[in-house]
């Protein structure tokens, strides 16, 4: 079995500038004794235009993109948020719900106004409270799609990876980033950004994509 390009590499290049997807990539791939790079440390990349409809089309997107321009293996994410109340939004858009260069304040804020407004005229809703008070408003799920591009084969390594949960009217927690402060978890009953970051590598969509898709860099 040949062992892929990314695991006979000592650094491991993650295309993106999201600091905080770094730090949750850097804690996943420091078992494998890798050391993480990202499109931080390569500032001649231009941002990479995001156009795909779906979560898996974006990822293929960013790995080619940024493994073509480096001449190295690199490994993409495109993840989000999918609210059942709001018929998947804002999916793809995630990043951008409130606009382009959103920052995740924003984006949370227009999150809750949609609900609000949904919610409003739905008066069959039921609304479920939380022992603090916060209301429950909606199933939602994360979703992360990873894939690995390498320039030298012109192959992808892929791998999808979900987290089930609620989303709440208030912030519960101050970790994590994007959505994470209203990400409600009923199986844990706590919030996504008030889990350390072990215990979110070990339910978060991310890490669920991460375990995936491993074992098939094995394999390839």
């Amino acid at each position: 079995m040949t062992e892929h390009g990314i695991l006979s590499s000592e650094v491991i290049v993650v295309a993106t500038k999201n600091a905080g997807k770094v730090k949750e990539f850097e804690h996943a791939l420091r078992k494998l004794g890798k050391k993480t790079a990202s499109l931080l440390d390569y500032p001649q990349i231009p941002d990479i235009i995001e156009d795909g409809d779906t979560f898996a089309a974006n990822a293929r997107l960013k790995a080619k993109t940024a493994g073509e321009a480096l001449g190295v293996p690199v490994l993409a994410d495109d993840s989000g948020l999918r609210v059942e109340a709001l018929n998947g939004e804002p999916g793809v858009y995630s990043a951008r719900y409130a606009g382009e260069g959103a920052a995740d304040s924003d984006n949370n804020a227009k999150l809750l106004r949609q609900l609000d407004l949904q919610l409003a005229n739905n008066e069959k809703a039921e609304i479920k409270l939380l022992p603090d008070g916060s209301r429950l408003l909606s199933k939602a799920q994360f979703v992360c799609a990873l894939a690995l591009y390498d320039p030298a084969t012109g192959d992808f390594v892929e791998a999808e990876g979900t987290v089930e949960g609620m989303i709440t009217d208030k912030p519960h927690g101050s970790g994590g980033f994007g959505y994470d402060p209203l990400f409600w978890l009923p199986s844990l009953n706590r919030g996504m950004a008030e889990l350390t970051k072990e215990e979110k590598q070990r339910i978060s969509h991310r890490g669920d994509a991460l375990r995936q898709l491993l074992p098939l860099l094995e394999q390839a």
